[in-house]
C-alpha cells in the first residue's frame, strides 16, 4: 500500500514539474488586491526575472486568487474591452483573442495563472495549475497591458503590482 501511495505521490509531482520549471526563474515582486467596482474578489501576484525591470521585457506571471465566483462571459468581455483599449489596431482576429477564448468560471478558491516566457515568446493560461492553452507570438506579452497598459483594468492595481 505505502509503495502504491509512493507511486501516486511521484506522479503527481511529474504533472506539475513542467508548470513549477516555467516559473522557476521569476521571483514574487508583490500581491496586491483584485478590486472590481468597489468589491474585493481576490487578490494578483506578479512575477517577475526582475521586478525592477519593465515588465515588456523579460519573463513574467500573474497568479489570480478568486475569493468570489465570478462568470466565464465577465472575463471574456473585460479583456477584450481592455485590449481594444491598449493595443492599437487591435481585432478579432488577433492571436491574443486565443488566450481569451480559453477563460472558464471560477469559483471561490481558484486560482487563474497567465505566464509569460520570453525567449519563446510563449504565452500560457492555466486554471488551478491546468495549463488550459498557450500561443506562440512575437506580441504574446502585450496580452498584459489588459492590467499594464495606458488604459488597464484598474489604475491602482497597476501602479500597486509594478510599485509605480
Amino acid at each position: 500500500m505505502l509503495h502504491y501511495l509512493a507511486k501516486i505521490e511521484l506522479s503527481s509531482l511529474c504533472l506539475m514539474a513542467p508548470l513549477s520549471l516555467a516559473h522557476a526563474n521569476t521571483q514574487l515582486c508583490t500581491t496586491a488586491p483584485l478590486i472590481v467596482t468597489t468589491k474585493n474578489v481576490g487578490s494578483v501576484s506578479y512575477y517577475a526575472n526582475n521586478c525592477s525591470q519593465n515588465w515588456e521585457n523579460q519573463n513574467i506571471r500573474l497568479d489570480f486568487s478568486y475569493n468570489q465566483n465570478i462568470p466565464e462571459w465577465a472575463f471574456k468581455k473585460a479583456a477584450t474591452y481592455y485590449l481594444k483599449k491598449n493595443i492599437a489596431h487591435f481585432s478579432n482576429e488577433s492571436v491574443l483573442n486565443r488566450i481569451t477564448e480559453l477563460y472558464h468560471p471560477v469559483k471561490k478558491g481558484d486560482l487563474y495563472t497567465l505566464n509569460y516566457d520570453q525567449m519563446n515568446k510563449q504565452l500560457s493560461l492555466s486554471l488551478n495549475q491546468k495549463r488550459l492553452g498557450s500561443i506562440t507570438d512575437s506580441q504574446a506579452n502585450q496580452y498584459f497591458k489588459i492590467w499594464f497598459g495606458d488604459s488597464p483594468f484598474n489604475a491602482k492595481l497597476k501602479q500597486q503590482l509594478l510599485n509605480r
